[in-house]
């Protein structure tokens, strides 16, 4: 698994805070999953946790959320 340039991890790091902002954080889920997404850095294959961290049908709107340089990156390191 490779490292990813600091644009596609960033690109990354911004879909998955954008699905999470859709979340009601009554009971700090949110919360949760957002001190996991800020506190994560670019190392090595790391910007496939903001990936692995939904379901499928969140998968999904992560994809369609990062531009297809990203997405080749992600599917080259799935």
């Amino acid at each position: 698994m490779e490292k990813p340039s600091d644009d596609i991890f960033l690109e990354m790091k911004s879909a998955a805070t954008q699905i999470w902002e859709t979340y009601d954080n009554q009971f700090g889920y949110v919360d949760e999953k957002m001190s996991i997404v800020n506190n994560l850095q670019n190392i090595q294959d790391n910007a496939m946790v903001f990936y692995r961290m939904f379901d499928v049908s969140n998968q999904s709107k992560f994809r369609m959320l990062v531009s297809p340089g990203t997405l080749e990156y992600m599917f080259n390191n799935l």
